[in-house]
């Protein structure tokens, strides 16, 4: 049975119904995505968040008995809560079996899902230790003050030093294993730029075509799924490209999201490795999207984060199968200054015109 789930959401009082709506849209996604349904939205505004619950004591108590009426089993919180914050909302939710998630326990469990390679797991793995980490030790903190106060050294000390060190120890045995499969990617780098290889790596919001597109390229039999995060470890296939009379290897690997956060980036540094040191990035947009514009702007500060921002960028429109002619009109008027390229990598649409695009960047930019 898929899991009942509450969304809820605070958003400052001057956000707007459309901002409003596409975040918890969003949010939705990647719980389908996860395998849950929604019963209930929730959105509060608020200047700020409340320090101990995140949601405010009335939302809280107004979440709790709509929860139990629906039989609901998670509560998931759309932003990032404070080890403070999630641990008090966990003592309220758990004595009635309902769970609280904010929106990295879902992405992390949707990434536990998706992984694949023995790389992206044991990245889930230390992003999920460095998330988990800050709860266990303020649970540490409240048995060690049930245990006889500060300065004490009772059992709930204990238990919180024995976590301390077995999450260290961990989380340093999954950074070696990561570090070494790292420098082995970073010798192939080197390889295959020592055999003359170039690489154009292919990018994008979560769910615009990516994986699709190197399939269409490559011919590579890769994962296509209407779903977020469905990739997660880096794919590689050669693509020949008939105008400069050679090849290019194209990579796919991870999409992004608005407001993912930098902890997650970070433990997927080697993955998205691809990208960061490719010589050409191919930005795939889902044309048929009507909330395109933020995604373009979200997908080129994750880029900027990872210093790749001074890249060669080919914009790609994909789907436009999915498009009315006149909105397709408009979108290439509206974006004209990206010089983009309308295609479908679903149905072989102009497909060799982005080969001749990629062709020609490489050789203007000496590559």
């Amino acid at each position: 049975m898929k899991p009942k789930v509450i969304l809820v959401d605070i958003i400052d009082p001057k956000t707007t119904p459309e901002e409003s709506l596409a975040r918890l849209n969003e949010l939705e996604s990647l719980l389908v995505t996860y395998g849950g349904f929604v019963i209930i939205r929730k959105i509060q505004k608020r200047q700020s968040p409340d320090y101990q619950t995140y949601i405010g004591k009335g939302k809280v108590d107004e979440i709790l008995e709509e929860a139990k009426s629906t039989k609901a089993t998670y509560v998931i919180i759309n932003n990032l809560l404070k080890p403070q914050q999630s641990y008090n909302l966990e003592k309220i939710f758990e004595t009635h079996n309902i769970q609280i998630w904010d929106k990295i326990d879902l992405i992390l469990n949707i990434f536990a899902k998706h992984a694949t390679t023995k790389e992206a797991k044991l990245q889930i793995e230390l992003a999920s230790l460095r998330h988990l980490g800050p709860r266990i030790f303020k649970m540490g903190d409240e048995l060690m003050r049930q245990a006889g106060g500060i300065g004490t050294r009772g059992k709930g000390e204990t238990n919180i030093e024995i976590m301390k060190r077995h999450i260290a120890r961990r989380k340093q045995k999954v950074k070696d294993v990561l570090k070494k499969i790292e420098k082995n990617q970073s010798s192939q780098r080197r390889h295959r730029k020592n055999s003359g290889f170039k690489i154009a790596a292919i990018v994008g919001y979560t769910n615009a075509g990516k994986s699709s597109l190197l399939r269409a390229l490559t011919g590579k039999k890769v994962k296509v799924q209407n779903e977020l995060f469905a990739t997660l470890d880096s794919r590689i296939g050669k693509v020949y490209l008939p105008k400069v009379q050679g090849s290019v290897l194209m990579s796919d690997t991870i999409g992004f999201i608005r407001n993912l956060p930098p902890e997650l980036i970070h433990a997927f540094h080697s993955t998205l490795a691809e990208t960061i040191h490719a010589d050409l990035l191919i930005h795939v947009i889902d044309a048929s999207d009507l909330e395109m514009e933020w995604k373009i702007e979200t997908v080129d500060n994750v880029l900027e984060g990872l210093e790749c921002e001074c890249k060669n960028v080919v914009y790609i429109f994909n789907k436009i199968d999915l498009v009315m002619k006149d909105r397709l009109e408009s979108l290439k008027e509206d974006y004209s200054a990206l010089n983009p390229i309308f295609l479908s990598a679903e149905r072989g649409i102009n497909l060799n015109e982005l080969k001749d695009r990629i062709g020609d960047e490489l050789l203007l930019n000496g590559n």
